[in-house]
């Protein structure tokens, strides 16, 4: 970096950001590591809580994958707090490094093998990329703001000096320090120490006594940044509840949990800046954990209303048939086999979690689309399994042809088997 850019703590242009952002890489401290110390290096680099860095590279991990492969890059090309080189440069001789060879070609094996899952293989399309993305964007900018703080002091490369062994032979080491000029050595193989008097004893000077102005350093209030998050989470998750329950198609659970998960975020970054609101990670992750469940699953359908446990139907005239049966939790079973003929009629049905079975006429002519989020779909010999799979749809007039009951209907399931028969 220029001179004038270095004074002003301000980089021109992206080429010259990136360049210095390699020249004055975060370094992985011993301390405070849990594993490689990749987000520590980074948290403290640019003045950031670990914590923050860490929450983000869970959150890429499960939204796209791409935390992983980060964090494997970051572990192969950012050198320990005392290595002279990072793990890839001391693969190719350019230093020393605490990453072997060995260890440095097994995490270029793991990275290429979860980039390429994460951009091949995530539930989320284009999450790979999109997480990257957002990496190395938020590298950059936090590079541009704070890249002239806090930067790391350059290791001084060892060099190999000729070592006394004591049998009078030399050998070549890394870890000798250079001889003294006011020693030297003996070319006849003397011990070089035994020709020195002992040193003068050291003088230990007193410590200064503190002025009377002097004052220790207080200890910082405990923040109040998680208890606030906290109680705005469970407000923020009762309010989705109720509004659930009063009518809004659009709480569902996966909402719900989205919005919770967004304000213990924003709880989160504030208490970064702030030193506070650890605690909240304990909340964080079981959330994502469960907003990523329920959004791979899927559960459209799931609502928080209808009763829970096993339910069953038989009504007996096209008037007894309700337009929807909605059901939480539990088997569903609607046999119309005992509906008398009359007026064509449709139904709903419509369960969360459980298995459904509807059972139909011989003779009906039924109109019908089934669905389930997770499991397995079978209506009138067709079937489908898996997870999102699509809905099975038809006509099947039985086996005497066009003539009988005319019934339409829609069958669905957040999780669970779903059946249509004929009884």
């Amino acid at each position: 970096m220029s001179g004038a850019s270095e004074k002003a703590g301000v980089l021109n242009g992206f080429e010259e950001t990136v360049k210095d952002f390699w020249a004055s890489r975060p370094r992985r401290p011993h301390a405070g590591r849990k594993l490689a110390g990749v987000a520590a290096a980074i948290g403290h680099r640019y003045g950031i809580d670990p914590v923050v860095v860490r929450i983000a590279l869970v959150v890429t991990t499960i939204f796209g994958g791409f935390g992983v492969p980060f964090y494997l890059l970051g572990w192969l090309f950012l050198p320990g707090e005392s290595d002279e080189v990072s793990g890839f440069e001391g693969l190719i001789g350019r230093g020393r490094s605490s990453v072997s060879p060995a260890f440095a070609v097994v995490l270029m094996v793991l990275t290429v093998v979860s980039t390429g899952g994460s951009i091949t293989g995530s539930w989320f399309d284009g999450g790979g990329l999109i997480s990257c993305a957002l990496i190395a964007t938020a590298l950059y900018l936090l590079h541009r703001s704070r890249g002239h703080e806090n930067r790391p002091a350059p290791v001084a490369a060892r060099t190999s000096y000729p070592a006394f062994t004591g049998n009078g032979a030399f050998t070549m080491t890394d870890t000798a320090e250079a001889p003294s000029p006011a020693r030297g050595w003996d070319p006849l193989a003397a011990d070089p120490a035994g020709w020195d008097l002992p040193d003068a004893p050291p003088v230990h000077e007193p410590r200064p006594t503190p002025s009377p102005s002097y004052r220790a350093p207080q200890r910082r209030p405990r923040s109040k940044v998680g208890s606030a998050t906290f109680a705005l989470a469970v407000l923020t998750a009762g309010a989705g509840v109720l509004a659930a329950l009063d009518g809004a198609g659009w709480f569902t659970a996966q909402h719900i949990i989205g919005l919770v998960l967004g304000v213990v975020g924003i709880g989160l970054v504030t208490g970064a800046f702030t030193g506070g609101g650890r605690g909240l990670i304990g909340l964080a992750v079981p959330l994502a954990i469960a907003g990523m469940v329920l959004t791979t699953a899927p559960f459209e359908n799931f609502d928080v209303r209808g009763g829970v446990g096993d339910f069953g139907a038989t009504p007996v005239a096209v008037a007894d048939v309700l337009p929807v049966y909605q059901h939480a939790a539990g088997d569903l079973d609607i046999d119309l086999t005992k509906v008398a003929a009359g007026a064509p009629y449709a139904t709903t049905v419509s369960n969360g979690a459980g298995d459904t079975t509807v059972i139909v006429p011989e003779t009906a002519d039924v109109t019908f689309d089934c669905h389930t989020g997770a499991g397995e779909a079978s209506c009138f010999g067709r079937s489908s399994d898996g997870v999102s799979q699509e809905a099975l749809t038809g006509t099947d007039n039985g086996r005497d042809g066009v003539g009988g009951q005319q019934i339409t209907l829609h069958v669905s399931n957040s999780v669970g088997n779903v059946e249509v028969r004929r009884g």
